[in-house]
């Protein structure tokens, strides 16, 4: 999607080491997947694939934290359990302090129609339930996740072709009920320092003071 690739290049610009020579990747993903990914792309040293599940969360464990990192999930908050997601999003948000999170949603409409198997392709393949299913006006809750998210907005549309996507939809959009609308939404959440890291600098900060105690005596 087009506005997954805008706020990942917008991310790349905004840190020093956020350009295609110097950046490193780490996909997850389910072990079936990442033997084929890995085959059409093997492992290399700035792109690596880890088989596993998302909310697993030791997957963080492969990622320098010292880093600006920028997670992104397209095509799966949905599936997940809200208490997932939520998990999710406040485990990130816990070890990747000044990183950002860009994620794609379902309004509760889509869901819905999920949940009842009433969403068919042209194809006829009945779409699998989607648990989580926000409106635009619930993502500020988000929010509440964890105490480092500190920005949760959602991501407009690149204007497309056309008058009613160049021009139209554009102005539609910024009406609270039309947000709704589109069968899926692209969200940026941003974190801020976290409690992790305020423990560690504590850590680091008593022993100091108690050699200096030492020295005085």
């Amino acid at each position: 999607m087009r506005t997954f690739d805008d706020a990942v290049r917008a991310f790349l610009r905004e840190h020093p080491r956020g350009d295609n020579g110097r950046a490193h990747w780490l996909c997850v993903e389910l072990p079936q997947t990442a033997r084929a990914r890995r085959a059409l792309l093997p492992d290399e040293e700035r792109r690596r694939t880890t088989a596993q599940s998302a909310p697993d969360l030791s997957w963080r464990d492969e990622v320098d934290p010292a880093q600006r990192v920028l997670v992104t999930a397209q095509g799966l908050l949905m599936y997940l359990r809200p208490a997932e997601v939520r998990r999710l999003i406040a485990g990130c948000a816990e070890a990747f302090p000044g990183g950002a999170l860009v994620f794609d949603a379902v309004p509760r409409w889509f869901g819905e129609r999920t949940r009842r198997g009433r969403m068919k392709t042209a194809q006829g393949h009945v779409a699998p339930p989607m648990p989580w299913r926000p409106d635009a006006g619930e993502l500020p809750k988000i929010r509440t996740a964890h105490p480092a998210v500190t920005e949760v907005r959602e991501l407009p549309l690149p204007r497309g072709r056309g008058a009613y996507f160049g021009v139209v939809w554009p102005v539609l959009r910024r009406l609270p009920g039309a947000r709704n609308i589109p069968p899926a939404m692209t969200v940026l959440a941003r974190f801020g320092p976290t409690a992790r890291i305020a423990r560690r600098a504590l850590s680091v900060e008593r022993p100091l003071r108690t050699v200096k105690r030492r020295g005085r005596r």
